[in-house]
Formats: structure tokens, sequence, C-alpha cells
């Protein structure tokens, strides 16, 4: 089981600093998928990903002829093609609010995210980090109500924060120990010790927490 790379009909291409290619890289190591793994860095693309995906971007995940570069989509995907363990609800209510979770982690904390590593503005960082830190501990008791985001079950969404809760500290982001952040403290242990998270590491990743 793991994102491992050996000849597959299926290519994911997948740059290390990126939360957005970690969480398709922890899709793929829960369904225990073989793929050829190409890392690169979003500055220096592959040079066969212009003739594959319209936007030259990253990640980007080919099996056979279908090409997909859009990471949602790719999880989607994913998650249906190789439907064990299976990483959305069954039921249209709780598929349907488990995308809505995942579109609030990308627009309220994707976004700052990104700010991070990509402003060149020390005022902007400072700012973005502040609101990173302040709506992580801000939602933090919910993670005493069940063992996985808002589930019983790991799913896409816990495939989502997990990328994002690892890089915290490479942010800047500090999470102080407090009765408040406990429980999201035992939800990142008990995300960060799960088999397919580690498989799912790049050495750049590991690097992040050292």
């Amino acid at each position: 089981m793991g994102v491992v790379a050996k000849r597959s009909s299926m290519t994911f291409f997948s740059d290390s600093s990126s939360h957005y290619s970690h969480r398709v890289r922890i899709v793929l190591a829960e369904k225990g998928v073989t793929v050829d793994l190409v890392e690169s860095d979003a500055a220096h693309p592959p040079p066969e990903l212009a003739d594959l995906n319209p936007y030259n971007t990253l990640p980007t995940l080919v099996d056979r002829d279908l090409v997909l570069y859009e990471s949602k989509v790719m999880m989607e995907y994913l998650d249906e093609r190789f439907p064990h363990p299976p990483l959305l609800p069954v039921y249209p209510v709780a598929r349907a609010e488990s995308r809505l979770f995942i579109h609030r982690i990308e627009k309220d904390w994707g976004g700052l995210v990104d700010t991070i590593q990509h402003t060149r503005s020390d005022n902007v960082m400072k700012k973005s980090v502040k609101e990173l830190r302040e709506s992580i501990v801000g939602v933090a008791p919910i993670f005493a109500e069940k063992p996985f985001f808002m589930s019983d079950e790991f799913t896409l969404v816990d495939c989502c924060i997990a990328p994002i809760l690892w890089r915290l500290p490479f942010l800047g982001v500090e999470i102080r120990p407090s009765k408040q952040t406990k429980p999201l403290q035992t939800y990142m242990d008990h995300l960060f010790n799960r088999e397919s998270f580690q498989e799912s590491l790049t050495e750049q990743e590991r690097e992040m927490r050292l």
C-alpha cells in the first residue's frame, strides 16, 4: 500500500510544497494505488505537462487517456475508481455536507496558506498567519466530538485538512497547547500517525516538521 514510483497506467505530477498535491497523495496512499509519481515544483513543471494540462499546473493526474488538473476532482475520481475504503459518505445529504466542508477549508484556510507561501509582503504574511492561527484555534473544540472531522470515519475532508495542519510549523503558525486546542492536538496526532498519511509524505514534507 502507498504512493510509490513504479510503472503504472496512472501518473501523478505532484508538487511537494503544495497542500493540494499532498491531499491527492493521501487519497492514493489510502486506496493503496500504485502510480508513477513525478515530483517537481510549480515554477519548473515537467516539459511534458504542457501537452497534458492546458494550464500547465500542478497537481495533474493522468489515468490512461484521462487527464485531471483540479485536486477535488482527482480525489472524488479516485474514490469512485477505487471504492474501497470509501472516503465519502454513502447518503446524498452527508456527501453534500462533506463537499461543502472541503469548499470551506479551501476558501477559509487554503487561501491563507497560499498567501503565506507566495506573498512578498511581510505585513500581508503576518496578517495571514494570524488569521489562519485564529481560525484553526477557533474551531479546535469541534474535534472533540468525533474521531475525524465531523465524522466517525476518515474521509476526503480529513485528506484536505491534514496537509494544512502538517505545514503549520513550516508556515510560522504556532498552535499553543491549551484546554481549547487539546482536541485539535489529539486529532493531529491521530492523523499524522495514520499509515496512509506517513506513506503520502515526501522528503521535503518530512523536513517541514524536523
